[in-house]
């Protein structure tokens, strides 16, 4: 299962180096996590990386 990037996304931007995957870019108005790519960064982290530099928690399950 993919996470995916709330509302409340401030658009800085920490998530996005963050990621093994290149499963996040720059959308619209807010980041997105591309679901396809996503692998919640299993065998490579002990928690999804993203989720752990997010300063308003919006990475989220």
């Amino acid at each position: 299962m993919a996470l995916k990037i709330t509302e409340e996304c401030i658009n800085c931007g920490a998530c996005e180096p963050e990621c093994p995957n290149t499963a996040i870019s720059q959308g619209d108005d807010i980041y997105v996590i591309d679901a396809a790519k996503c692998t919640e960064c299993q065998g490579v982290h002990d928690a999804p990386a993203c989720a752990g530099v997010c300063p308003v928690d919006c990475c989220v399950k």
